[in-house]
């Protein structure tokens, strides 16, 4: 708004009225971006945070809501639930496609130890 010219006060007052309006909450807008990513992207904890910090959200307030957005369904199940959707015709015995896989979870920030633990069985079986 500076930079368009806008005066302190009406910049002062328009805050101050989005903050009454509840519109500028950053763990508001942090719980429902991350709970939004998980779901509807597949993405991991790594990812979410990542995206998070460079939108500017503090850490403590990432932690809280990260673990928050995984208490609901642990990050295995839903790492599982992401893979299964991508690669449910594969066969992960292959090697191109065991390192697609892969590097697929480790795009959507998944950790090391739940991608393994997910790629030492078939996508389709429940181990």
């Amino acid at each position: 708004m500076l930079r368009r010219g806008a005066p302190e006060s009406v910049i002062d007052a328009t805050l101050e009225k989005l903050r009454v309006l509840n519109y500028i909450n950053d763990e508001a807008f942090a719980r429902n971006w991350a709970l939004s990513r998980a779901q509807n992207q597949g993405w991991g904890p790594r990812k979410i945070e990542q995206e998070l910090r460079t939108k500017g959200v503090v850490q403590t307030e990432i932690r809280q809501v990260v673990k928050a957005t995984f208490e609901q369904e642990d990050e295995l199940t839903r790492a599982g639930k992401v893979l299964k959707k991508r690669f449910s015709g594969a066969n992960l015995e292959e090697p191109k496609n065991l390192r697609r896989a892969l590097a697929f979870l480790q795009r959507r920030g998944y950790s090391n130890n739940v991608i393994f633990a997910l790629l030492r069985c078939p996508v389709d079986d429940n181990c």
